[in-house]
């Protein structure tokens, strides 16, 4: 499976362990990210114009040191999935997402017509921090949480995505299950178990595959067997909420 995300650095965390998660059971996913960090629909859209070599792309969540455009890239591999997102200031609000987002879909399907299309939801900030109570305007993780489902899940009925991957949901009941350490700097996933969580989601839902067994334990920073076990509880029931 070839997956393309046009997104920024909340896709590379996503991306980061996919890979190796596909590996450990058995599957072959081969996952790229086009980079620039804080990149919204609207600087994709400018870039789709442009056709500028702006975005480095990364491979299996390492980069590989090419500087790519958006249609070099749509048109290096037969993509089974390419997913979209919005910048994380502006994920809450879908009046960001437009025009720009049913600009990039139409590009993205006049290149590869047959592709499956899927929303990547983003996730809320760092409860208490000041991203999320001062630049956001948000008292509690759970307001922005909610705006940022129902933002994506109208861009998804609107383009007629395949699926919704939702990590923010993940990491909201991450949260709920008393993982405290989800975020990096407030607001980017951790390099353990934020990452892992995302890479679970995104193998569960691109797939359909169960990830109870999933044998995967190779992070970037520690992850105990008890997190672990939290994050693939987490994800099952997410998923079984969207009937994945």
């Amino acid at each position: 499976m070839n997956i393309l995300s046009i997104g920024n650095s909340f896709s590379q965390d996503a991306q980061r362990y996919l890979h190796k998660i596909a590996k450990a059971d058995g599957v072959d996913i081969q996952s790229f990210n086009l980079f620039i960090g804080g990149c919204s629909l609207l600087r994709h859209y400018r870039n789709m114009l442009s056709e500028d070599r702006i975005y480095t792309l990364e491979m299996n969540g390492i980069s590989t040191g090419f500087r790519v455009s958006l249609k070099d890239a749509l048109l290096n591999r037969d993509w089974d999935v390419i997913t979209v997102q919005q910048v994380s200031t502006q994920s809450p609000y879908y009046d960001t997402y437009q025009p720009y987002l049913d600009g990039l879909v139409e590009y993205i399907r006049r290149f590869v017509p047959n592709v499956k299309i899927a929303i990547h939801q983003t996730w809320a900030y760092e409860q208490g921090s000041e991203r999320l109570n001062e630049k956001m305007g948000y008292g509690d993780y759970k307001e922005m949480l909610c705006d940022i489902i129902n933002a994506y899940q109208t861009a998804a009925q609107h383009i007629g995505a395949d699926y919704i991957i939702p990590s923010g949901e993940v990491f909201g009941a991450m949260i709920e299950s008393g993982i405290e350490n989800i975020h990096r700097d407030t607001f980017h996933a951790s390099f353990g178990i934020g990452r892992y969580a995302l890479g679970l989601i995104w193998y569960r839902v691109l797939t359909g595959n169960d990830v109870t067994n999933n044998p995967f334990n190779d992070f970037d920073e520690e992850v105990s067997a008890e997190q672990i076990e939290i994050a693939k509880k987490c994800v099952q029931e997410v998923a079984n909420k969207y009937d994945i």
